[in-house]
């Protein structure tokens, strides 16, 4: 007869939820090419990937600006300080040889948010792979917001005091 070692009256403790991960974390062991005669390892930062990555979605043609509105708030601050944070509306995953991007963008009025958006997609995960080295998995675009031209005149109304 089998005897267990748990009290029939006490329930076993739920196991821990698995974190779903879009990025290969496995850690390659072989050197190729020139790095074979180096030994080491290089970690590239989440942070260095978002500032790639938002730099790249800036540079597309019918881009605004990155962030939903509170962050864009808080980045027009941060830029009347010459602080501006490029990684504003950027999260990024990294892995060991992968990376995964989600982008939040304000698109200009009359651009076409498919094409934008499509363009954002390319030139960031372009990005990542020729600067950063990682293959891209997955960009994600949302578009928040659409900016009109006549959204930044502050002369556009007359002051009703004196």
């Amino acid at each position: 007869m089998a005897t267990s070692d748990q009290n029939p009256t006490t329930p076993a403790a739920p196991a821990a939820p698995k974190v779903a991960s879009r990025v290969d974390r496995s850690v390659s062991s072989s050197l190729t090419g020139a790095d074979s005669s180096a030994g080491g390892r290089t970690v590239i930062a989440d942070n260095v990937v978002a500032k790639v990555a938002g730099i790249a979605a800036r540079e597309v043609s019918g881009v605004y600006a990155l962030g939903g509105g509170a962050s864009r708030a808080f980045g027009a601050i941060r830029d009347a300080i010459n602080a501006t944070d490029l990684t504003q509306g950027v999260k990024v995953e990294v892995g060991e040889t992968q990376a995964a991007a989600d982008l939040t963008i304000v698109v200009e009025y009359p651009a076409p948010i498919q094409e934008v958006a499509s363009n954002v997609r390319t030139a960031v995960a372009g990005a990542i792979t020729r600067l950063v080295g990682l293959e891209v998995v997955e960009v994600n675009v949302e578009v928040n917001d659409v900016h009109l031209p006549g959204d930044d005149d502050d002369s556009a109304e007359e002051s009703r005091v004196s």
